[in-house]
């Protein structure tokens, strides 16, 4: 892990980001932590990351811990049985649009 000041990061920011293939490179402004450069590999790790810090699914996570820590949850089976009901709902109403 690397550290690094704003200043340094805006002169030699290519750098940087070669450096950030090695680990994570902490961006400082007045000596506090501000931000980090990170290496991406694909698309997927993107994602991930933009998910990991959205306001939208950290609520309705939020919102399912809560419920199923109150109500309670469903089982492995019975998830997987709604899945398939529903994948097959689906398939059921487009096959039945295009025959239509």
């Amino acid at each position: 892990m690397k550290i690094a000041s704003v200043a340094d990061v805006k002169s030699k920011f290519s750098s940087f980001l070669r450096e950030s293939k090695g680990g994570p490179v902490i961006v400082t402004r007045n000596g506090k932590p501000v931000g980090v450069l990170l290496s991406m590999e694909d698309e997927e790790e993107i994602e991930r990351l933009l998910l990991a810090y959205s306001p939208r699914l950290q609520k309705i996570l939020a919102a399912a811990r809560h419920q199923i820590q109150t109500v309670g949850g469903i089982s492995h089976r019975e998830f997987w049985e709604g899945v398939e009901t529903k994948r097959l709902r689906i398939r059921k109403n487009r096959t039945s649009r295009v025959t239509t």
